[in-house]
């Protein structure tokens, strides 16, 4: 009930106000046990997911199928809009080797679909583990259409997790997830503009926003930004960088913008060895990206052009495939 914060861990326990039992599934036990179903008629799945892949909601759910298929039990999807629309594909799919929580199936990094149409896929398809599938039922939505942001459904927007705090939140958060599993710059985590930031301490902002704004990138500004973080890796230190100002999403690749940035930044500071800075968590960063080659390419030259290819190899195949999983036009 929000009393616990992004990553917590949470126990077993009674809800006080419903009687009901909780239990977590982002922890040691990700997919529901035959005991936690026990007595269960059916399995509702009704959660705000924000359209990229290595938000785990989506993970959660197709563990959930994976239980419901085992134990026989049908599974319910409430369907919801996904906030990046449904018409914006990008990222290569996971490659064998790299599942994990924030890559558990074969698709792209944002997947342009929503979580009622990506459950009839992972089931159709046999993307389920042991190409297992459920009774499934989707409930769709009705009135929503692939080319709607989440502000264009006239819907509020309840906060999904604390660092999605606006329906707006869901393009910056594909903008700087991935740089952010390095450890080595800021996307903004800690203080008022989570995942909407490009910072570290060395940086000089002026220069930075103007070599970003640079790019001429459509959809996009970049403003020089100096702050202080409230809590977490760099609190109470003065970071320095850009703010993100995405005008509009569909003008350029999110995902890629971060290693845009990245290349820029090598240009900026070619002394600072951001690979070397960030070795403990390269096997993170390869399980978000779904693979080793964006960073073993990458940080080769730390050019952008050099991994454009692969990051985007499985778009077009992924979306003749997905089409046939549309709910909505």
């Amino acid at each position: 009930r929000g009393d616990y914060s992004a990553g917590e861990h949470v126990g077993f326990y009674t809800d006080k106000k419903t009687g009901l039992p909780v239990y977590s599934l982002y922890g040691k036990t990700r997919k529901p046990t035959p005991e936690m179903l026990k007595n269960i008629d059916v399995l509702v799945y009704d959660i705000q997911d924000i359209g990229c892949r290595s938000y785990t909601f989506i993970s959660t759910m197709g563990y959930a199928m994976e239980a419901a298929a085992e134990n026989n039990i049908d599974f319910v999807v409430l369907d919801r809009p996904n906030p990046l629309g449904g018409n914006k594909i990008e990222g290569a799919i996971v490659e064998e080797g790299y599942y994990s929580m924030v890559s558990a199936f074969p698709i792209p990094y944002v997947y342009g679909l929503t979580c009622g149409e990506l459950a009839n896929l992972l089931n159709k398809e046999k993307l389920l583990a042991g190409k297992k599938s459920c009774n499934l039922i989707v409930v769709p939505m009705k009135g929503w259409k692939r080319k709607m942001k989440f502000e264009d459904t006239g819907l509020e927007w309840v906060l999904s997790s604390p660092h999605i705090p606006h329906a707006y939140s869901a393009p910056y958060y594909v903008a700087t997830g991935v740089m952010g599993e390095l450890g080595v710059f800021t996307e903004g985590v800690g203080y008022t503009l989570p995942f909407q930031i490009y910072a570290a301490e060395w940086i000089d902002p002026y220069k930075l926003a103007d070599a970003m704004n640079a790019l001429g990138l459509k959809g996009v500004i970049f403003r020089p930004v100096v702050f202080k973080p409230y809590y977490g890796k760099w609190a109470k230190k003065e970071m320095k960088g850009v703010r993100i100002h995405i005008i509009d999403a569909d003008k350029f690749n999110l995902m890629g913008l971060q290693f845009m940035f990245m290349d820029v930044h090598h240009t900026m500071y070619p002394d600072i060895d951001v690979y070397a800075l960030s070795k403990t968590r390269h096997n993170m960063f390869d399980k978000v990206t779904g693979s080793s080659k964006i960073r073993e390419t990458f940080f080769k030259n730390y050019k952008y052009s050099d991994i454009e290819q692969i990051m985007n190899k499985d778009v077009e195949n992924f979306r003749k495939l997905s089409k046939k999983y549309y709910l909505y036009k």
